[in-house]
């Protein structure tokens, strides 16, 4: 195994700029040789994303349309039924998903509604599916009481590198992000953690991001690069846009510095051709958000993600209940017709 492929904790910022600096079809060819060695080139992860409570958050996140501090025209809602969240997740994996996050727009989750977080994980655990969540900030109890319950994964982005964090988020320090990352993983849990791109951060930002989450102690098992989507009434709203070249140069990146994580395809994929995506994929990202919405911002419908999966050649991974071979069976059914029936409309409408 070449040494780009190995998983290392101790990169430093000159040699992240290097292969930034790299030509670019060098780049992709070296991100994909590491992604070989690691996973199956045509398969992708696929996971849905439910917003279980929304808007009205107290955070000043200046990318976000939930934040309390703006007004985006975000309808506020309570925390779901349990019912309803499990309702949700069925239908996900009836559609193929593999993994149901559910994301609150909350600081912190409070002691009142962690009862009704857990029933959720357990729920969403007993249809077979893998479980994520994203709640804020935790302490160890409530990270102890998560993976009890049987969550799989728990996200909790670091957003940029810590010099430009303080000019996104003032109402959360960067340790405090680091510190809920520690609590999941002392509680046995996986980590999905990753950031966003078009903030209007520099270059050396993109490196100090990556160099966050590559030498944690553990990297993250999951690993969302999100281009930032601009909402009207946050304060980004006129970010200039993100060249989409600079965009793959991430994904690639962050392939070769953690060679066995999946690099998740996430936010802003709505916008982005069908030729950018698949060079995502060649730049080594194997996991995307599956659904028509990503917790309040559009995402591609399935029926555009099943066509572009059946024109590369790819394939959605299947869920963790290995031994259900009836569910198993029927999520491939569903993917089939799905492909099948966007082959077709409805000449009556």
């Amino acid at each position: 195994m070449s040494n780009d492929a190995v998983v290392r904790n101790d990169w430093t910022p000159a040699e992240v700029k290097s292969l930034f600096a790299l030509p670019f079809m060098d780049l992709l060819f070296k991100a994909q040789s590491v992604h070989r060695q690691h996973f199956d080139p045509n398969q992708v992860q696929t996971s849905t994303l439910l917003s279980i409570k929304t808007g009205a958050c107290p955070e000043d996140c200046k990318y976000c349309p939930q934040s309390g501090h703006y007004n985006t025209g975000l309808k506020k809602e309570k925390l779901m039924a349990v019912e309803r969240v499990l309702e949700k997740a069925r239908q996900a994996k009836e559609g193929g998903a593999s993994r149901f996050c559910m994301g609150a727009a909350w600081k912190h989750p409070g002691e009142k509604d962690m009862p009704y977080v857990l029933e959720m994980v357990e729920g969403v655990k007993e249809l077979g599916l893998e479980t994520c969540m994203t709640l804020g900030m935790l302490n160890e109890h409530q990270s102890a009481q998560l993976a009890d319950a049987g969550l799989d994964y728990y996200n909790h982005n670091l957003d940029t590198s810590p010099e430009f964090y303080d000019k996104i988020i003032t109402t959360r320090s960067y340790q405090d992000r680091l510190d809920t990352l520690g609590h999941v993983r002392d509680a046995g849990m996986k980590i999905c953690s990753g950031g966003i791109v078009g903030m209007g951060e520099t270059a050396s930002d993109r490196v100090g991001l990556l160099i966050q989450l590559a030498n944690l102690p553990q990297q993250p098992e999951s690993v969302p690069i999100n281009m930032l989507v601009r909402v009207k009434g946050t304060p980004l709203e006129d970010s200039e846009d993100l060249d989409n070249f600079d965009f793959i140069r991430m994904l690639a990146v962050a392939r070769i510095m953690m060679p066995e994580s999946h690099v998740r395809l996430s936010a802003g994929r709505e916008t982005m051709s069908d030729e950018t995506q698949a060079l995502a994929f060649m730049a080594g990202a194997n996991s995307i958000f599956y659904g028509e919405c990503l917790l309040t911002t559009a995402n591609p419908e399935k029926n555009r993600d099943l066509q572009l999966f059946k024109r590369l050649g790819m394939r959605p991974e299947q869920a963790i209940d290995k031994a259900d071979d009836a569910a198993e069976t029927a999520i491939r059914q569903s993917i089939v017709k799905q492909q099948q029936d966007s082959l077709f409309y409805d000449a009556s409408a």
